[in-house]
């Protein structure tokens, strides 16, 4: 059953984490805050954070077995993970936020991508240069990336993988989102579940979110030319 922050979510299957007091909520703030956004580390450091907050909560969201358990006084039985999600991030900024949710699945095999926005076009057009992922049919797929503003990148992320099979489970996860970004992705990949810990305002005439946080990437590992 969702939660009521969960329920209060616009569509079932989106689930808004910062929708109700916890100390993720002052995570993301710190995210915010241009002055603690000066300390690279703390920033990542934070990314990580909400990644494993979120790990935690979508774990609660798949499938377990029970095993045999021998303890040095005697056997009893633990829920064993089925299998472990493959995770998968948008490279540079989504690194620490990836970092968190393997905290967590420690035993997942990773999936990167190199997608980028196309700077000088009337609209908003994004490029995938790299792609290394291992095989995703029947697997759980968690496809992780820090800032959902327009929803292009990671819809041809995800498209993108397909070619290394189809996952029976998927699951997008996101610190912010805007609502046009959130509604062009839940629209293009139906069969996904969506984490985010906030659902701001809206996009600029840049096509950034606004309040947002800046740009995650630079804050995370230094400006780039």
């Amino acid at each position: 059953m969702p939660t009521p922050s969960e329920a209060s979510a616009p569509t079932a299957r989106v689930h808004v984490v910062c929708a109700e007091p916890s100390i993720a909520n002052h995570f993301l703030a710190e995210l915010r805050d241009r002055e603690v956004q000066k300390d690279g580390l703390r920033f990542r450091r934070n990314l990580q954070r909400l990644g494993e907050i979120m790990a935690y909560r979508i774990s609660a969201h798949l499938s377990y077995t029970d095993q045999p358990i021998q303890t040095p006084l005697a056997e009893t039985t633990g829920k064993l993970l089925r299998d472990f999600p493959v995770l998968a991030t948008v490279l540079r900024a989504g690194l620490p936020f990836h970092q968190g949710f393997l905290n967590y699945f420690d035993q997942s095999p990773s999936a990167f991508v190199a997608a980028y926005r196309v700077e000088g076009t009337a609209t908003v057009t994004v490029q995938v240069d790299y792609l290394s992922a291992p095989r995703l049919d029947e697997r759980v797929l968690i496809l992780v990336d820090p800032m959902l503003a327009t929803g292009k990148s990671l819809v041809q992320t995800y498209r993108a993988m397909l070619r290394f099979g189809t996952p029976r489970q998927v699951y997008i996860a996101a610190v912010i989102a805007s609502p046009e970004g959130l509604a062009y992705v839940t629209q293009e990949i139906p069969e996904a579940n969506f984490w985010v810990a906030a659902i701001d305002e809206k996009l600029n005439e840049h096509a950034y979110i606004i309040p947002g946080l800046g740009d995650a990437g630079d804050l995370a590992f230094g400006s780039k030319l």
